[in-house]
Parts: structure tokens; C-alpha cells; sequence
């Protein structure tokens, strides 16, 4: 590691002094490279500041420390946990998962983040894949771990490895030990998710963790709300960059509106990480409350222009757009004056990082040409022979060198020899007056092989197939008009993205093959 950047890392951090430079080296010297460096050289320089806030009340740095390393005595000496080990967390955004996070890789387990709106079927398929060697789950998973079949591992709720408060070592004399992996699972709540590791050290991303602290200026930041799942690498990343400048933490292990706009207001936030549709019932609900914010942090689904807009009205350039997989980590980011000039685009690629768009040849397409998103990075995750990653994502370079994502490579319709984007139709659709959200899927069709299902959340119960219809004539492309439109609420999965896999499965059940002509149907739920 050059280091120069780590000179940049501490200047941004505004560490760059004695106590900075000594606080990290004595971390590491003393624990290795994992995530209790960060904990302890927060410890360190912000002892008494308030780290994490949840429903049970707040905890400071020093205070986290403290019950981290009580929590991985008890691992190691009740559990067994050790380096190589497997430890999977089954829990909800709470102190009690973050605390146990920095024990369990402090020991050089390698870390599993499970979902917690997983079902029973796919969580006993991931036993039997992983063999993990300890799950532990909070309260609100207590029921699905007591369902898993058994031979199983040791399940234990997530309290019973918290130490009793007097039995807090004071300061341990910990060996250095191998850091373990971070492994988060890909997927939302059906299907069998893919295992992506990651090596959970700074030093390894020093480039996105800059971009991150200089493109949003974190460090001027008091505090943040973590709205989105820590099971998921977006959420998790915020934390981590937030942990190392030893500011305020908010945890929500809720995403209602009514709690996340109380907390917003309550805590006088600064930042907020969101999925878009979180910041859409945000803004509908009490936009007074987040007259607080700095800097509202987008990702994890498609940001539509419409919203970008609507945010910039009302609480000004706030707005930054955040895109990356669980693969590749931070790969691109839109900051509010580049939303201004594109509202939806991802933005540019982090410094340090390497961007290409493929056709399916996979030779590089020019600038407007839709292509897949290739990427490259030191950060991407551990382990991969491949220097490049194909997110599985298609999308463009404009004019301005900004990238614009159009949606998944599965989600591509073919119909009558046309390829078909999804995401064109919905984007258009969401600037009717009187649609509040809309999700495409492509439907069985005998002569065209396909043909688009517009799914429409209506803002009025006075919008008809007839009027959508009509709106669209002028503004869709022929192949673009929808076969079938379905007037219902949009499902959504615990990610915050459209739950498309249930809509078509709703409709394979639901549905039989229609005459093939341009007029649509309505279906009502």
C-alpha cells in the first residue's frame, strides 16, 4: 500500500497528527488487520462520543470497545471461535449485531451476513452449503432458527454471547491473529444466494473510502441514519466509514416511515443511506423532518429521474447516487450537481477502480451504446481469478462520461426480435401525473415470444388502461407499448428493489395467453 494514501486518508479524516498516526499503528500492532483496528482507533481518539443509537438506548466508543472485546473473550471461550472459523448473523440492525460483528472478526472468523427476511427453506439450504460453525440471530429471527432441521450448528440468540456488564476485560492482551473474511450473500429473500467474500481491512480500501469522504465530505458530518439492511455490503460499508471518523451512528432495525422520519427529526441527522423507495415515502410523508439533511446516500436500486428531481426541489442538492454489487464494492457515484445535469445516473467510476460496457461479444461498446457493466478494482471481492467482474447489469456512457444503468441482463425482454429494457418503459411511466410507481416484466406471448406487463401503482383510482394507453401512443415506441397492465402496489423486496420474481411468478399462475394485438387489459387486484 502506498503510503501517500494513507497520508491523503488521514488528512481527510483530519487525523493527520500524533495521536492519529500513533492510535492506528498501536490498533494494528495489537490486533492485526481486521475490523476491531477501526473500533479501537475510534476508541481511541473519540472515547466519550455517542457511537451507536438504537431502541435500547446509546452506546459510546469507548463503551463498544469495551463490550467488543468482552463479546469475543465469550466467543472464543464458550464457542470456540477461532481463526478459519464460520460465525453467520441472523439479525436486524441493532448494537448488539455490530458489537458482535467486531468480536467474531477479531477472532479471524470469517463472517457471514445473512438476511434476515429469508425463508426456512433457503436458510437450511445455506447450513448445508456452509457449514457454518455458529449462527447467531436476534429476536426477531428466534422462530426461523428454532424450524432449521437438525444435525444443525449451534444456533444461540444474539444476547447470549453479550458478556454481563462486570465481566468486561478492562483491556485484554490479545494475540494478532489472521484476518478472517467478510462474506456477504448475494440475492434477496428466494432463491439461493451466492457466498462473496471480502477482506475486511481499510487498507484495502483506502480508494472508495476516500471518494466516499471527500465526494460527500462525511467527515464535516455529526451523524448518519443506516436505513438499509447491515446484511447487505451498502449498508455495512456506511457504518465502517463512519465507525473510523468516531461519528454517531443511528441504527434503525425498521424501515416504516413514520420511525425513520421521527429519528431523522429526533437526531437532527445529517446522512441517510436509502434505497429509493425509502426516500420516496421520505418525501411524501413529512419533508419538514428532513430539513437536517446534508446528504441523502442513494443505492442498492434504480434511482428514477423523477425522484432525483423531486428531491433537488425540495431539500436542494442533497442528493448523491451510490452504485456498486456485492461483488465489486463502491464502483461509481453521482454527486447532486451531476444528478442535476442527468437525474438518474450513477455517476463516474471511484478513483482506483476500472469501468467497461460489453456487448455480448464482449468487445467494448462506444459512448450511448448500451453495453454490460464490466468492472475492476483492488477492492472488488477476494479470491477472483478474473481481474473483471460482469455485474450483470446493462447500461451507457452519455456525452458527460456519466453511466446510466438500465437494469439487469435477465430482466432483457426480447419481443418480435426486438431487445427491450424495462427500465425505458418505467422510467417513462413514472412521469405520469398519476402514477406513483410502476414496475415491467415481459409476459408469454405465442407470436412475439414476449411482450411487456406494465405493473402501475395509481395515485387515483380514476386512471384507466384507456387513458395510459393513449398517454403512451406519442411517447413509446411501438415494440415499448405494454400487452398487459396490471393496477396494484408494487411488492418489493427487503433490499428496497421491485420484487419482479414474484410478480412474474404471480402472473405464470395467474395469467393465459392473450390475442396477440395492441390493445391492453386491465387487470384489477
Amino acid at each position: 500500500m502506498p503510503i501517500g494514501k494513507l497520508v491523503r486518508l488521514l488528512q481527510e479524516m483530519g487525523v493527520l497528527n500524533v495521536s492519529g498516526a500513533t492510535g492506528l499503528s498501536s490498533a494494528v500492532a495489537r490486533h492485526g488487520v481486521n475490523l476491531m483496528v477501526l473500533l479501537e482507533f475510534a476508541a481511541r481518539l473519540h472515547g466519550d462520543t455517542p457511537a451507536l443509537i438504537d431502541e435500547e438506548g446509546t452506546v459510546s466508543y469507548s463503551e463498544l470497545h469495551r463490550r467488543s472485546e468482552g463479546t469475543a473473550m465469550r466467543l472464543q471461550e464458550e464457542f470456540g471461535i477461532g481463526c478459519g472459523q464460520k460465525v453467520a448473523f441472523l439479525c436486524r440492525n441493532r448494537t448488539s449485531l455490530v458489537t458482535a460483528l467486531f468480536a467474531a472478526s477479531r477472532l479471524g472468523a470469517d463472517v457471514y451476513l445473512l438476511n434476515p427476511d429469508m425463508g426456512h427453506t433457503q436458510l437450511a439450504l445455506l447450513l448445508e452449503r456452509h457449514r457454518f460453525d455458529l449462527l447467531i440471530h436476534d429476536q426477531d429471527s428466534e422462530r426461523l432458527a428454532d424450524l432449521l432441521p437438525n444435525p444443525k450448528p449451534a444456533a444461540v440468540p444474539i444476547m447470549v454471547c453479550m458478556p454481563a456488564s462486570d465481566r468486561f476485560p478492562a483491556r485484554r492482551p490479545w494475540k494478532r491473529m489472521a484476518a478472517g473474511r467478510l462474506v456477504l450473500l448475494t440475492g434477496g429473500t428466494t432463491g439461493l444466494p451466492k457466498a462473496v467474500p471480502h477482506q475486511p481491512s481499510l487498507f484495502n480500501y483506502i480508494d472508495p473510502y476516500l471518494s466516499l469522504l471527500k465526494t460527500m465530505e462525511l467527515a464535516r458530518r455529526s451523524n448518519v441514519l443506516i436505513a438499509t439492511p447491515l446484511c447487505h455490503g451498502y449498508g455495512l460499508a456506511i457504518l465502517l466509514s463512519f465507525a473510523a471518523l468516531g461519528k454517531t451512528i443511528v441504527l434503525s432495525c425498521e424501515s416504516g416511515t413514520e420511525q425513520l422520519s421521527a429519528l431523522i427529526r429526533t437526531h437532527s441527522v445529517e446522512v441517510v443511506t436509502v434505497v429509493p423507495v425509502i426516500a420516496e415515502r421520505l418525501l411524501a410523508h413529512e419533508k419538514d423532518n428532513l430539513r437536517s439533511l446534508r446528504c441523502i446516500a442513494s443505492g442498492g436500486a434504480p434511482l428514477h429521474p423523477k425522484l432525483a428531481r423531486d428531491i433537488n426541489a425540495a431539500l436542494g442538492p442533497v442528493l448523491f447516487n451510490l452504485y456498486g454489487t456485492s461483488e465489486t464494492g463502491l464502483a461509481c457515484m453521482a454527486t447532486p450537481q451531476e444528478l442535476a445535469i442527468a437525474p438518474g445516473a450513477v455517476g463516474r467510476k471511484v478513483a482506483g477502480g476500472r469501468l467497461k460496457l460489453v456487448d455480448p461479444s464482449g468487445n467494448e461498446v462506444r459512448t450511448g451504446e448500451t453495453g454490460q457493466i464490466c468492472m475492476s478494482s483492488s477492492w472488488s471481492m477476494a479470491g477472483r481469478k478474473s481481474k473483471w467482474i460482469e455485474t450483470g447489469d446493462m447500461g451507457y456512457l452519455d456525452e458527460h462520461g456519466l453511466l446510466h444503468v438500465y437494469g439487469r441482463v435477465d430482466d432483457m425482454i426480447v419481443s418480435g426480435g426486438e431487445n427491450v429494457h424495462p427500465s425505458e418503459l418505467e422510467t417513462l411511466l413514472r412521469t405520469h401525473p398519476l402514477i406513483r410507481d410502476t414496475a415491467v416484466v415481459g409476459v408469454p406471448d405465442a407470436e412475439f415470444g414476449q411482450r411487456l406487463c406494465a405493473v402501475i401503482d395509481p395515485l387515483s383510482d380514476t386512471l384507466t388502461t384507456a387513458a395510459v394507453t393513449a398517454w403512451l401512443t406519442d411517447r413509446a415506441a411501438r415494440y415499448q407499448m405494454p400487452k398487459t397492465i396490471i393496477f396494484r402496489q408494487i411488492p418489493y423486496t427487503s433490499l428496497g428493489k421491485p420484487d419482479k420474481k414474484r410478480l412474474r411468478q404471480e402472473m405464470d399462475c395467474n395469467f393465459e395467453i392473450c390475442p396477440n394485438n395492441y390493445e391492453t387489459e386491465t387487470v384489477f387486484r
